[in-house]
């Protein structure tokens, strides 16, 4: 780990957080907001959004952990780079897992959602300090292409950003991209999470070309060698039908199933997610 941590106390929606801020391998600073108690774990969001996205689950967690909500780079109290590489990503989730470990000296269980799991997964061979692994719908793709973002597609998302629309490029991602009904969307809008995702929209179209370079690799994911659960949403008609390839190549996996949900299932029904993430994380 490059230089140290700082930490300052803050609020955040009322409540008191620790924020913790850690340099990166190429120095950008990536931030951390920490709450609850007990053993570490960490949650690391996918597109669309900040570490606000937790907040639905996060206090199912919070009484069993002390729960640390990381801010991806070019969002939040995270910095940025120039040149966006998916690889940089990958030092930032490592930093982070060796900042909190060092802390609690203590292994960190990581629980990633969509994205994260991509930066996630890249992380793995930079540190040895993760303890369980959870992944909802969020690992490499077996065909990025086929799940990738249209040239027309995300030639719209730019076109919107060069115009300033933030809202308009979201509600494009959300409903065209994640297949998003109006009534999902209608409850996104109401939650206090709404303005940070407005705040990194200009990081879709970026993080969309970077999915669809990256494959899943059964060498790599066997190497992957500490408990892992992948959890999917019965509505994910693409994602499902991937697990079980995915838990064959990692050497100590499992597959949770929640019925009657997609891709945002953290968001739309928490305490499903909980239910399963809860007995794999304390066993």
């Amino acid at each position: 780990m490059i230089g140290h941590p700082h930490r300052e106390a803050v609020m955040v929606h009322d409540q008191d957080t620790l924020l913790t801020r850690v340099p990166s391998r190429d120095g950008t600073e990536i931030g951390y907001f920490s709450t609850g108690t007990g053993p570490p774990l960490l949650l690391v969001h996918g597109s669309l959004g900040d570490h606000t996205r937790w907040d639905a689950l996060r206090p199912h967690l919070e009484p069993h952990f002390t729960v640390h909500a990381m801010d991806r780079r070019g969002r939040g109290a995270s910095g940025d780079s120039p040149d966006y590489r998916i690889e940089r990503e990958y030092e930032d989730v490592a930093a982070v897992i060796d900042s909190i470990a060092e802390s609690a000296g203590t292994p960190v269980d990581v629980y990633c959602s969509s994205y994260g799991g991509l930066c996630t997964f890249g992380a793995t061979s930079m540190t040895s300090n993760i303890r369980r692994l959870a992944l909802y719908e969020a690992w490499p793709a077996i065909d990025p292409q086929q799940m990738a973002e249209s040239p027309e597609q995300l030639k719209q998302l730019d076109d919107l950003l060069a115009k300033g629309d933030r809202e308009a490029a979201l509600v494009f991602a959300y409903r065209k991209v994640l297949g998003m009904s109006d009534d999902q969307l209608e409850l996104l809008r109401s939650q206090p999470a709404w303005p940070a995702r407005l705040a990194a929209a200009h990081t879709i179209p970026r993080e969309a070309r970077a999915f669809g370079q990256v494959a899943f690799d059964p060498n790599q994911a066997n190497k992957i060698t500490v408990p892992t659960l992948l959890l999917i949403g019965t509505e994910s008609p693409v994602w499902g039908p991937q697990a079980s390839e995915v838990a064959a190549a990692l050497p100590d996996a499992r597959i949770a199933v929640l019925e009657g949900q997609g891709h945002v299932a953290d968001l739309m029904a928490p305490e499903l997610v909980a239910g399963a993430l809860l007995p794999f994380l304390l066993e």
